[in-house]
């Protein structure tokens, strides 16, 4: 009746790992047609901001995202820490829980009787009318110091916690998009082939004709 919560400590020691995680843990459920439930959480420390280089500040999110069968989200606060804890723990899928190594001292607030978002929402968390930036993880703050100093020069910046990696709400950038008509994506993974160029793409397909520039 347990479910397992397992921690990879740290992002880069993730890939001898990896052939258990893709092949097995994310293919179980569909391999046995649905009777086999695999209520996993993968806890992953990841990205940079503690001075350490090679197997120690990786991205490696977009790696999984590619799988079936596994679901990704990252916290980018304390609050959204425990609650998308508890509900990738109370999840009958095999989550990845990504957690920004350079959120790790942060506090703020926890409100425990609270009703949590779902765990695959996006959501605004400072609204704006000129540009919509989307992040998630250990960005997402960077993107609200920028915000506040974007509006000392007069721009208003809306700025979209993602949240989910896989699957993710594209409906809620989206809808944020073509309130703006500008979009900017933040992430420290890789760029090439990385979650950004995927939201691009997306949300060109999606809001063409609601874009007055190039995301």
């Amino acid at each position: 009746g347990y479910r397992p919560v397992v921690e990879i400590q740290f992002d880069g020691f993730v890939f001898p790992a990896y052939d258990q995680i893709v092949t097995q843990l994310a293919k179980m459920h569909a391999r046995s047609l649905g009777k086999v439930k695999l209520p996993v959480v993968i806890r992953i420390p990841y990205g940079g901001g503690i001075g350490a280089v090679e197997h120690h500040s990786e991205s490696p999110e977009a790696l999984f995202a590619h799988v079936p069968g596994l679901k990704i989200v990252s916290p980018s606060n304390s609050s959204d820490a425990y609650w998308m804890m508890r509900q990738a723990i109370q999840s009958d899928d095999p989550v990845i829980f990504f957690e920004p190594k350079r959120r790790y001292h942060d506090k703020s607030p926890l409100d425990t009787s609270a009703v949590p978002d779902p765990l695959h929402s996006a959501r605004v968390v400072r609204q704006g009318t000129d540009l919509t930036v989307a992040a998630y993880g250990p960005m997402v703050k960077v993107c609200l110091d920028v915000a506040a100093v974007a509006e000392q020069e007069g721009r208003s910046l809306e700025i979209l916690d993602l949240r989910s990696v896989s699957p993710l709400d594209f409906d809620a950038v989206q809808t944020s998009v073509e309130r703006t008509r500008r979009l900017v994506v933040v992430h420290e993974a890789p760029v090439f082939f990385g979650s950004g160029g995927e939201i691009a793409a997306r949300i060109t397909e999606r809001c063409f004709y609601h874009l007055e520039a190039p995301v």
